[in-house]
């Protein structure tokens, strides 16, 4: 039976808007489109880690409001069992995009609201949660504190940790050194480590740098060139899957870590745990949106079957 994945992270509503051009101060102007959705990382890979089979936990903090109200029907009908903490003095976070629409150039405005208020104490409220896991999995989008300790009481467990370092930040050697598994894309890489990720060669060359400092494992994500495992005892490229022309890449490296994560809390080994990550990814791209891409479970062993 496969144990729980518990996964911090941070919710907004994605509030997308296209348009022929920016509006200068002062100028309204009309639009082409709008589109409003639910978004982020730890929001999307819950969601994609339950619709591929996993029995998911979320912690997160929202405000006492609409975008509140997405949140918790896009958990719905996933499967997620959110562990929220409400905070009315705040709100549930959201962002900005405008879209150029003769380019498809984006400019972003991010509002976290309460979950940049997600802090060591919620962390500790839910270390029971957290300690009786299979898998423990979180970001940097919330305080890079809280993340911190949610590692280390995942650590204590006995829980294998994912850390999939987006935003890339400055992360200490002590912060990796409590994860099992780093899952960084290729800017991300480079901007821990220092080495341009251009090939699976430079590739091997970051994860390397990042099990020097600590970490257990490396996972660097290659978009269309699939992804590159390193541990201590074996480097392995799994290539991409081909699941159909791409739509959006935008969420694929959430699907990527949520599919990970419920293969690993299934017991399959790191390889096949990254196959199944990959063809997550695969079929997430081939649809708009981020939450309202990721591929169900029969979705995800049908491309598996195939290749």
């Amino acid at each position: 039976m496969a144990g729980k994945i518990v996964i911090l992270g941070v919710f907004v509503a994605d509030t997308a808007y296209r348009a022929a051009r920016q509006p200068r101060m002062g100028e309204t102007i009309l639009g082409q489109s709008f589109v409003l959705g639910p978004g982020g990382k730890g929001s999307n890979q819950s969601v994609a880690a339950a619709q591929a089979g996993g029995d998911v936990h979320f912690i997160t903090r929202l405000g006492d409001d609409a975008f509140a109200d997405m949140a918790r029907d896009t958990w719905a009908r996933a499967g997620v069992t959110p562990e929220i903490t409400l905070d009315p003095q705040s709100y549930t976070g959201a962002a900005y995009i405008f879209v150029e629409d003769g380019t498809g150039n984006n400019a972003i405005i991010i509002a976290p609201g309460a979950a940049a208020r997600i802090s060591c104490d919620d962390v500790d409220a839910q270390a029971a949660l957290i300690s009786g896991a299979a898998v423990f999995v979180t970001q940097l989008e919330q305080p890079m504190a809280a993340a911190h300790r949610a590692l280390a009481i995942a650590r204590r467990g006995g829980v294998r940790t994912i850390l999939n370092p987006a935003p890339a930040a400055a992360i200490s050697d002590e912060m990796l050194a409590l994860c099992d598994i780093v899952t960084p894309n290729e800017t991300e890489a480079e901007g821990i480590t220092g080495i341009a990720v251009t090939d699976i060669e430079t590739a091997r060359q970051a994860a390397a740098a990042l099990l020097a400092r600590g970490a257990g494992a490396a996972i660097i994500t290659l978009g269309e060139n699939g992804a590159l495992y390193h541990d201590h005892t074996q480097t392995v490229h799994v290539a991409a899957f081909n699941a159909g022309a791409v739509v959006e890449t935008t969420g694929a490296g959430d699907a990527f870590n949520g599919g990970l994560a419920t293969a690993l809390a299934e017991g399959q080994n790191p390889i096949a745990a990254v196959r199944f990550g990959c063809a997550t990814a695969a079929i997430s791209v081939t649809r708009p949106g981020t939450a309202p891409s990721m591929p169900s479970r029969t979705e995800i062993e049908a491309l598996l079957a195939r290749w």
